[in-house]
């Protein structure tokens, strides 16, 4: 990154909707070589299907970055709050997936 990339600022806006936010215990990720899709998904009790709610498409660097940065922000959550346990049996039937 250079002098002037450093020192640049952007303006994000968020409309009203999106602020509200949309709960998902599902994501389920694919990619090819040139991109990542991200289909965040929500699983309910009794349900038998799962509607795709929000698909993010990203670059493989874009990936990457998003990979450092929960990882970042995870750390910085169990330095403050708690380590986060995951239940293997909830991550293997329900919660996110590789």
């Amino acid at each position: 990154m250079n002098e002037q990339q450093k020192g640049q600022r952007i303006q994000i806006e968020i409309p009203d909707d999106t602020a509200q936010g949309i709960y998902s215990n599902l994501v389920i990720v694919s990619h090819s070589p040139s991109e990542f899709v991200l289909d965040f998904t929500r699983v309910l009790p009794g349900l038998k299907k799962a509607k795709v709610y929000t698909r993010i498409i990203l670059s493989p660097k874009h990936a990457k970055s998003l990979l450092k940065t929960l990882t970042e922000n995870i750390k910085k959550f169990e330095e403050k709050f708690e380590e986060i346990k995951i239940d293997d049996v909830i991550k293997k039937e329900i919660g996110f997936q590789k």
